[in-house]
């Protein structure tokens, strides 16, 4: 049981892994000035791929839940992320993000009846000091509203951890992440058109590879391994490991890029690693699952979300 829920938090964490070489990828491949175009072709093509290839569209209820997790999840976090991009230094809107797991902790015990502790507490604020001192700069200058839309991106990616856990969906996972993929980048669409204008009329070849890096890894791949995390773990547990963004995005300037890395950013470094592990290995608490029927008495498996309209569904 150890040695499987450890192997879900590794394929887990994969997922901020990858989105903490986001940066590298939007600095050196992508065009300047142009995050909000990123974060549509980052997820939209990629949501339309996963539909296209699982073939199943939402159903009932999940129409619109998949257009509120994916708002919160991809749309709506993206653009606020780009508004605390634009307003702060990087290293404010990564350690004021860095509260989200504190906020999914607080979400998790009165949406879901998770007892929140003084570990997961004690955790949270040792997240946030380390990535401080990882990513912090004294010189650093604060503004409301970037400091407004940094919170609220915590606050948003927060709540769509702990909502995408309560209305566990029937559907495969990959259909299920095509879904929020495609509404998160529809509703980010129009808001790009309006900040940044029509897309770029050329686009180097290095321009397409980062573009289809962030596609096909950074969002399909990735958020199919954090939704599948989400429905195997505490929604808790996987906000902790969003704390990894930073250390990997670090690492990355430093050994692709030659930037420096002092001894006070690999204490912070430490520090976030630390308040991980004791995220991971605190035991849940919760109701235990009962113990399996016999065949005969096995209840049937629960309908899964309808095929697209047209093509019947083989069982």
């Amino acid at each position: 049981m150890l040695r499987n829920r450890t192997a879900i938090v590794l394929v887990t964490a994969l997922a901020p892994a990858i989105w903490g070489s986001t940066y590298l990828v939007t600095t050196e491949l992508l065009p300047p000035d142009r995050p909000l175009l990123a974060g549509v072709i980052r997820a939209l093509p990629a949501g339309l791929l996963l539909i296209a290839v699982t073939r199943r569209l939402p159903q009932g209820s999940w129409w619109w839940r998949s257009l509120v997790l994916g708002a919160l999840n991809i749309g709506a976090f993206f653009a606020l992320l780009f508004i605390a991009a634009y307003r702060l230094p990087g290293g404010v809107a990564a350690t004021v993000g860095a509260v989200q797991p504190l906020l999914a902790a607080g979400l998790s015990a009165g949406l879901l009846g998770d007892r929140l502790t003084l570990r997961t507490v004690l955790s949270g604020i040792a997240g946030i000091a380390g990535v401080s001192l990882l990513v912090l700069r004294s010189n650093a200058e604060l503004d409301a509203i970037g400091v407004a839309a940094a919170l609220g991106g915590a606050v948003v990616m927060a709540t769509g951890v702990v909502l995408s856990k309560r209305w566990a969906s029937p559907a495969p996972l990959l259909a299920t992440t095509g879904w929020q993929l495609t509404a998160g980048g529809l509703l980010l669409l129009p808001v790009a058109l309006l900040v940044e204008g029509a897309p770029p009329s050329h686009l180097t070849g290095a321009n397409l590879l980062g573009y289809g890096y962030l596609a096909l890894i950074g969002a399909a791949i990735a958020y199919a391994l954090w939704f599948r995390g989400i429905r195997a773990l505490p929604p808790t547990s996987v906000a902790f490991l969003g704390l990894l963004s930073p250390v990997v995005a670090t690492a990355l300037g430093w050994l692709a890029l030659g930037q420096d890395l002092s001894p006070v950013q690999g204490l912070g470094a430490l520090i976030v690693l630390g308040s991980l592990v004791a995220a991971q290995t605190q035991k849940p608490r919760g109701v235990q699952p009962a113990p399996s029927a016999p065949p005969a008495q096995r209840a049937q498996p629960e309908p899964t979300a309808g095929p697209v309209a047209g093509r019947p569904h083989a069982s």
